[in-house]
């Protein structure tokens, strides 16, 4: 007879643990489409250094109370949560170095460069007479 308070019991597991084994799978399972869309498209523009910044932080001092638990799925969670966020901020880092990298290598404009598109004068014939980039000070 199970005493006053007990947890039940289902097939000799305790019901605090199944339900977190099932909320383990549920957390991890919500995160997995953000990191395939990073992976896929390598679009990370839509994410804060500073909230990354931030959540690798909590995750490093949220370590010290997890592990010193008794194993259990809280421990496969918070791993997750610390391995999916460190990826985010190293894949962060990486884009925008190559973002960096690209906007570096991409030549400078003169300064007469015009950003308007060069304006064509063209005679009757149809032949191209002129070409005209607008600068109205020439």
């Amino acid at each position: 007879m199970p005493r006053l308070g007990a947890i039940r019991t289902v097939a000799s597991m305790d019901l605090a643990v199944f339900a977190g084994v099932v909320s383990t799978g549920l957390f991890a399972m919500s995160y997995v489409p953000m990191l395939a869309k990073a992976v896929r498209t390598k679009d990370l523009a839509s994410y804060s250094l500073g909230n990354l910044a931030i959540t690798n932080v909590g995750n490093a001092v949220y370590s010290a109370y997890v592990f010193s638990l008794p194993f259990g799925p809280i421990w496969f969670l918070h791993s997750f949560y610390v391995v999916s966020s460190l990826l985010m901020l190293v894949w962060f880092l990486r884009s925008r170095a190559a973002l960096a990298r690209t906007r570096s290598a991409t030549p400078c404009r003169g300064p007469r460069a015009s950003r308007r598109p060069e304006r064509v004068r063209v005679s009757r014939a149809g032949g191209e007479e002129e070409r005209d980039d607008g600068d109205p000070t020439e």
